[in-house]
């Protein structure tokens, strides 16, 4: 198929700073399409143009009719880089379209303060909650974030403070690569400048004394997690991630979810995963949703309701956790039905009727058990000894 739709990636410098290929694309276009700002970089040009609206959605499905036309796209930047680029590919197909880019804002940052890119992570909160920042918090950490607006970094300066990182350097970057370039530099708990619009926030994490260590391994401290008691204890939660092994793209089930520590960690491992939560108590569903906040995932989905019911219309899941409910028959053999070949089923259980009924679930569909205990070390007195945790078993199965 030919490729009728291309998106150049244009930076502050306008068209002056653009390769051959770029320009040629832009030249040879029947039909323009971008935002204001870029488009007013074409000065005088007769073609027809396409801004876009502010439901995108409406401007795809506009863009959809002009296939089989010259159809050019100017984007900020790298148009693959949490830009408008991904979206069109998504839509059209790879095969439609062609993708010219220019430097990143996140390039340009690297270049500008020395780091080397391939050590930073780098996300975006232009139209995307703050709180994600908090997944990519820990000592030392280089981040670089892509701004809503000039708002943004007292938003992100008063979010460091907040986890215990007020002394995190912060460095602003506007309009890099071009004449109104402009650098602002500060720390977390100084910081109350607003900004220009366009700007990039580059973070060099610095921890406080009292800042909590999150790693993105799996077992984080159980006081991060808001929950009533229904929630998977750090150590067997380290086992049961390591059991459920986060993969690319995956859709994790947690049935029973309790705080939603199961696939909160799932998804701080695997960041382009997603996880469905099927909690039956609302006040936990929304404790669900604040942990999901504060620990800065993406992609988790709350479902209030008690399974198998609850299971119905769902999406397909990759994987599934069952924490709470396997005493139920019901909800084994759901959750089972609704696995792929090559599925895959962990389930904890703390009760006698609980390990029963996995003992036989096994004996029905394959798969191994473990028993998981776990002791802390307890004053007795003047005395230390061992204090059992309850043993968990956990069962776990591939569907074949």
């Amino acid at each position: 198929m030919k490729k009728w739709l291309c998106i150049v990636g244009i930076g502050e410098d306008g068209l002056a700073g653009l390769g051959e290929a770029a320009r040629a694309a832009i030249d040879g276009a029947e039909i323009m399409v971008g935002g204001d700002r870029h488009l007013a970089m074409l000065g005088d040009d007769k073609r027809p143009r396409l801004t876009w609206d502010n439901a995108l959605h409406a401007t795809v499905a506009k863009l959809a009719k002009f296939k089989g036309q010259r159809v050019c796209v100017l984007a900020t930047g790298d148009p693959m880089s949490y830009g408008i680029g991904v979206t069109l590919c998504r839509e059209f197909g790879a095969e439609s379209c062609r993708v010219i880019p220019h430097q990143s804002a996140f390039s340009l940052a690297c270049a500008r303060l020395g780091w080397p890119l391939a050590e930073v992570d780098c996300m975006t909160v232009h139209g995307r909650p703050l709180g994600r920042l908090n997944r990519h918090l820990r000592p030392d950490a280089r981040i670089l974030i892509l701004s809503g607006d000039g708002n943004t970094p007292k938003e992100v300066a008063a979010a460091l403070r907040a986890a215990g990182y007020g002394d995190s350097k912060i460095t602003v970057l506007e309009r890099m690569g071009g004449p109104m370039e402009k650098r602002h530099d500060g720390t977390a708990k100084a910081w109350r400048r607003k900004c220009g619009d366009l700007n990039t926030i580059a973070i060099h994490c610095a921890a406080g004394p009292n800042a909590p260590r999150l790693m993105r391994s799996a077992g984080l401290p159980d006081e991060l997690f808001q929950h009533d008691g229904q929630l998977t204890k750090r150590d067997v939660r380290a086992v049961t991630l390591a059991a459920l092994a986060p993969a690319p793209g995956e859709l994790l089930w947690d049935v029973g979810a309790g705080a939603g520590s199961i696939a909160i960690e799932f998804l701080r491992a695997e960041p382009t995963a997603r996880a469905i939560a099927i909690e039956q108590s609302s006040k936990r569903a929304g404790n669900i949703r604040a942990n999901g906040e504060n620990l800065g995932v993406q992609k988790l989905q709350v479902i209030e309701g008690a399974a198998p019911a609850a299971l119905k219309g769902l999406a397909r899941p990759d994987v599934i956790f069952i924490g709470g409910g396997v005493s139920d028959r019901k909800v084994l053999n759901a959750c089972w039905r609704a696995l792929p070949s090559g599925g895959r089923l962990v389930a904890n259980a703390v009760s006698m009727e609980g390990e029963s009924q996995l003992f036989g679930f096994m004996r029905l569909k394959g798969g191994g058990m473990k028993r998981i205990e776990i002791s802390h070390l307890d004053a007795m007195g003047d005395l230390h000894a061992w204090r059992a945790m309850r043993p968990v078993t956990q069962y776990r199965g591939v569907k074949t």
